[in-house]
């Protein structure tokens, strides 16, 4: 199955028995938010390797999400990646990102009520497949294997949600810093990766205050 690298964050970031998240929602959705952007500059419709995010290519890429954002940018001001993520960050994307998943048969969505009152849902795995052929790719590059753009960026995604400690308990801190900062990769990459990691660590920290408060 064909997944968006948001897709794949949210795999990573839900138990495969009982379907709960591993982070917070103050660090999972700037992150799914970061993800729809950088995977925008992966397929070479925007650029992030200057101070603002700048549109390159409007064709859509055929996804309802990433072309809804792809035609926001291209109708917008030129803004920086953390306004982005600030703005399509939202409890309803991450709703209506999970809700594809249960639809494709990869999750399964489990409502129930804490204590009798309060409503919850919950999304266990029910086809591992895909977040198998995820995990190999990103154990792979932690490994030392040169990743791809794609993959980096996730792993970028990943550690600026502080998700790579709950996902992969045991990977090598150095290797996943060397790899969420881009110096291994074409300048272009490694700027985009930069820009998306910042974006993310700044969003979720405002957004852990303002919850906290």
């Amino acid at each position: 199955m064909k997944v968006t690298i948001a897709e794949e964050i949210l795999l990573l970031a839900h138990k495969e028995d009982d379907g709960k998240p591993l982070i917070p929602s103050t660090q999972l959705d700037p992150a799914l938010a970061g993800a729809l952007l950088a995977e925008l500059a992966v397929n070479e419709r925007v650029t992030l390797d200057g101070k603002k995010v700048q549109l390159v290519d409007p064709t859509p890429l055929g996804d309802e999400e990433l072309d809804a954002v792809l035609a926001a940018i291209a109708e917008g001001k030129e803004r920086k990646a953390a306004w982005w993520v600030q703005k399509l960050q939202s409890v309803k994307l991450r709703a209506r990102l999970l809700t594809r998943l249960a639809r494709a048969g990869v999750l399964a969505e489990e409502r129930a009520k804490v204590l009798g009152l309060f409503p919850t849902t919950r999304w266990p795995e029910v086809d591992g497949r895909t977040e198998a052929e995820v995990r190999e790719r990103v154990a792979s590059a932690l490994g030392g294997a040169d990743p791809t753009a794609r993959t980096a960026v996730l792993i970028a995604v990943m550690h600026a949600a502080k998700l790579d400690r709950k996902a992969f308990p045991g990977a090598d801190k150095a290797r996943v810093k060397e790899i969420a900062e881009g110096a291994w990769a074409a300048e272009a990459v490694a700027q985009t990766i930069t820009a998306i990691h910042a974006a993310i660590a700044v969003t979720a920290a405002t957004s852990a205050v303002v919850a906290a408060s």
